[in-house]
Parts: structure tokens; C-alpha cells; sequence
């Protein structure tokens, strides 16, 4: 008898390990994220839902597959990431884990690219996470974007997450009794001091305070880069100044110019320092810009990088950060700009 209890916690340990040194890497794209995973023996439809925290029927609907039939050891399944289960925040009740996701970084991905890609998880999360700068990420490099959030008790996964150092050093990590949603203003105001020289994302790693509402987790169909142009927040920066943002000061007109189509993409940065970013081909990184609507209005921006290689960007020369959009006092959708340099 003691012997069969030692082989039956051997081999729960041993079950436990292979989860546990299991890393999860991300795969799909935008709105359809999604896991691989190999079913075990003695696996099915409702300890796979239990290990990865979303109903089992919505595994089985998601792969196309029978509930009713069995599933078969060495089959491969797609699990889908959803707002249940995929956290970017992050933020956690009590009694949840949260398990890293990783992104393998191509040829030609740079973090803020990488960021679009990723329903626009902040850059600055993506540092801190992986202990890293932007410019330190190299191609071939696995790079934390998020986390799947489980059961503690209920998915394997969950075992020794603890010691997890990924897990162990989020910055601002807070488990929380309420799952009441924040008010949006409140989360952008709340990471505001820490990341005002940030130039991309729009949200904070982590509420810091228990006592504050927090918000949930951000749904893993968001478009990445959205292209309204409409502005939930005030731009305070451009109240109480005229001369089109921080950097009109450093802009030097070398003769060159286009003209054509804009977007915009979130940012964290410009609504109080007045410092926008812009995406644009063919210009080096660090050119300051000059952007002009059809209103006539003006501001100057930094460029960070090339717009993202995605459908989002077709016929578009140029993305600025939506507090240039507010300024500029354009509508929404794509509109027409000039651009000199």
C-alpha cells in the first residue's frame, strides 16, 4: 500500500514538472491568438479546459472537433487565447496564477512593432517583464507579451509559479477581491508619472493599489493597432500651448516632404509633455518631423520607427501618437496630411 502511494505522487510530480518546464509560445495573429498543445495520455476535453481555464466545448468548438468523440494521445489541439485566459495587465484575483507567454522575436521586429502586434501591450511592460531594453531585443529571442491566467488549484500549470523568476518580479502584480471595471481615465492617469517619457502604450502593467477598482483583462480580439482617430482623453498639453508639441524646437526642414494618408497609434505620451511619435518609411529613426492637416493646424514629431508590416497600414504614409491627432483636431478614420523633413 505505501508503495502504491509513493508511485502515485511520483507520478503526480512527474506530470507536474512536464507542465510546469513547459514554455507556452504564442501563435495566430491579431483577434485569433491561440496555444498548441499535445494531449497526454489520460488527458480529455474537460482536464485540458481545466488546465488552460476556458470551457471545454469552446476548445473543442474552436479546433472544429466532436465534443462527444475522444480524444486521441499525441493529437494536437489549438487553444484559444481569450479574455478569460489571456492577461496583459497583468492583474489577478485570488486564487489565479499567471503563467508567461512568449513571443519569438522575427528578423525585422523591434519592440514597438512588436507591440502593435500584440493588441498594443505597452513598451515599457515588455522591458520590465523580460528584464530588458527595446533596443537589447534581438531577433531569435523568446520575449515575454502576456500571461495565461488559470485556477491555481485546478491547472497543473499553476505548480511552482511561485518560483517562476518571470512571475516572481512583475512590477506592480496585484491580486485583487473585485472585478469591477476601472474607470478609463483613472488607468491611463495611474501609470501617467511613471511613463510619461514613454513613447508607445496606453495602459499601466498593474493597478497599484488594492483599494482602487481594477480593470480586466484586456480581450485578445482588440484590433492591434486601431485606426480611429477619436481622443478619450484631453489633450492639457496643447491647452496651454500653441507651437505644435516638445519638439517643434529641434525641427530643421532638410527639403524634403510627401504627402498623403495618416493613422494614428496609442500612446501614454504628448497629453500633458507635448512629445508625439510618428511611424514613417524612409526616414531615420530620431527625425523630427512636421505634420500639417487640412485645417491648416501643425505639429512636430519624433519618429520611433517604419510603419507596422500589417493590412491596418495599407495606404497609409504615416501613423502619429492620438494625442498629435488630438491636437491637430482631426476626425476619424484616415485623413489627409502633409509632411515635411
Amino acid at each position: 500500500m505505501k508503495n502504491r502511494i509513493v508511485l502515485v505522487l511520483l507520478l503526480i510530480s512527474t506530470l507536474s514538472t512536464a507542465y510546469t518546464q513547459t514554455q507556452l509560445t504564442i501563435l495566430g495573429t491579431s483577434g485569433k491568438f491561440y496555444l498548441d498543445h499535445t494531449v497526454a495520455a489520460k488527458e480529455n476535453w474537460y482536464s485540458i479546459g481545466r488546465l488552460f481555464n476556458l470551457p471545454p466545448h469552446d476548445i473543442a468548438s474552436y479546433n472544429n472537433l466532436n465534443f462527444d468523440k475522444p480524444l486521441d494521445i499525441g493529437q494536437l489541439i489549438h487553444i484559444p487565447l481569450t479574455a478569460t485566459n489571456f492577461d496583459q495587465k497583468p492583474v489577478k484575483t485570488a486564487g489565479e496564477s499567471l503563467i508567461p507567454i512568449f513571443h519569438l522575436v522575427q528578423d525585422k521586429e523591434w519592440a514597438f512593432k512588436i507591440s502593435s502586434i500584440y493588441n498594443d501591450v505597452p513598451v515599457t511592460s515588455l522591458e520590465k517583464w523580460n528584464k530588458t531594453k527595446r533596443d537589447d531585443i534581438q531577433p531569435g529571442t523568446n520575449l515575454i507579451i502576456g500571461f495565461l491566467k488559470v485556477k491555481t488549484d485546478l491547472s497543473p500549470l499553476a505548480i511552482g509559479i511561485s518560483t517562476n523568476p518571470a512571475i516572481g518580479n512583475i512590477p506592480g502584480e496585484t491580486a485583487v477581491k473585485s472585478d469591477k471595471p476601472a474607470d478609463a481615465l483613472y488607468i491611463a492617469s495611474a501609470n501617467k508619472t511613471n511613463n510619461a517619457n514613454t513613447p508607445a502604450g496606453s495602459s499601466p502593467v498593474a493597478v497599484k493599489q488594492v483599494s482602487q477598482t481594477t480593470p480586466p483583462a484586456s480581450p485578445a480580439t482588440n484590433t492591434a493597432l486601431p485606426v480611429s482617430n477619436t481622443s478619450e482623453r484631453i489633450n492639457n498639453y496643447a491647452i496651454t500651448h500653441s507651437n505644435g508639441g516638445f519638439f517643434s524646437m529641434e525641427f530643421v526642414a532638410a527639403g524634403k516632404s510627401a504627402s498623403g494618408q495618416a493613422g494614428t497609434f496609442k500612446s501614454t505620451s504628448g497629453w500633458t509633455d507635448g512629445k508625439y511619435y510618428a511611424l514613417m518609411n524612409g526616414v531615420p529613426v530620431g527625425t523630427i518631423i512636421r505634420v500639417t492637416g487640412t485645417n491648416g493646424k501643425t505639429i512636430y514629431a519624433k519618429v520611433l520607427g517604419q510603419l507596422p508590416d500589417m493590412k491596418e497600414s495599407n495606404g497609409l504614409i504615416i501613423r502619429v501618437s492620438n494625442a498629435a491627432v488630438a491636437e491637430l483636431g482631426l476626425g476619424e478614420g484616415k485623413f489627409p496630411v502633409d509632411v515635411k523633413y
